[in-house]
């Protein structure tokens, strides 16, 4: 599936190309906060929910139809700020990127058996800025960056609000596709948030000590753990931006001024 698949993810999203779908609603996740674990799984950092929580995180809203678990969280990046993000924005990259997974726990029981399913995923792809303050959320991840230089090594994290991540926008980007990491299942439906969010310089220097190795081995770095953009394949982009004419002269945002997402565009803070 990863290499022939048709719909395969991250892609390079074309603001000339976008469909404006005036039916998207807003996103939605549940606002409590959970606990789980960081893991250093050699060519990925993710976080996992705490097994047997009773206190799911839903996502919900936006194209989707069902009820989506949030489940696990994966975080690509670069060696430096010119590349790290999955998904690109008119060709521009971001120097990382954050991706909730969440499984359809209206149809299907668990990850396994709903990445195999139709609707079975969501992905919600949160790009990542350098900025003088951080995203608190991204704090309380990267405090555990240091504990889990290593494969194999994991770390406890506990009162995440993944709600907490989300940038102060409710534009984005929607497409079907798959998950980046394999099988590359094409039962995604992806949400790229139109804003990102914020780490600090200190915070994005120890995400980029990680290795590939144990602490015998270390091998590389883990930097530079994205996928390549897919081909497109005919699939159609939506966005509930409405970049219209006529509701420009509203004071809406216009297609320029919002749906230019390169990384340099917006301001560090």
């Amino acid at each position: 599936m990863c290499e022939r698949g048709r719909r395969q993810s991250p892609i390079n999203i074309e603001p000339d190309k976008l469909v404006y779908d005036p039916h998207l609603r807003h996103i939605h996740i549940d606002k409590h906060k959970i606990s789980g674990t960081i893991h250093n799984a050699g060519q990925s950092v993710l976080f996992k929910v705490e097994k047997g929580t009773k206190h799911h995180v839903n996502i919900t809203g936006g194209p989707l139809v069902y009820k989506y678990r949030f489940e696990e969280l994966y975080i690509h990046f670069g060696v430096n700020n010119d590349m790290g993000s999955e998904h690109q924005i008119n060709g521009a990259t971001f120097p990382a990127e954050i991706q909730l997974y969440g499984f359809n726990a209206d149809l299907y029981r668990n990850m396994s058996e709903a990445r195999l399913g139709s609707n079975g995923i969501v992905g919600l792809s949160i790009m990542i800025q350098e900025g003088d303050e951080g995203n608190a959320d991204v704090g309380i991840l990267a405090s555990g960056f240091q504990k889990v230089v290593f494969r194999g090594q994991k770390w406890a994290i506990r009162h995440l609000s993944l709600a907490g991540l989300l940038p102060s926008t409710h534009h984005y980007m929607t497409y079907d596709g798959s998950t980046t990491h394999p099988g590359c299942w094409e039962t995604t439906t992806w949400l790229i948030m139109n804003k990102p969010i914020y780490i600090t310089r200190q915070q994005l220097y120890a995400l980029r000590l990680l290795m590939q190795g144990d602490q015998k081995s270390p091998k590389a770095k883990m930097a530079n753990n994205y996928r390549p953009v897919k081909p497109l394949h005919h699939r159609t982009v939506r966005t509930n931006i409405d970049f219209t004419n006529a509701h420009r002269s509203k004071g809406c945002p216009t297609m320029h001024r919002e749906m230019f997402y390169a990384a340099r565009q917006w301001p560090k803070l």
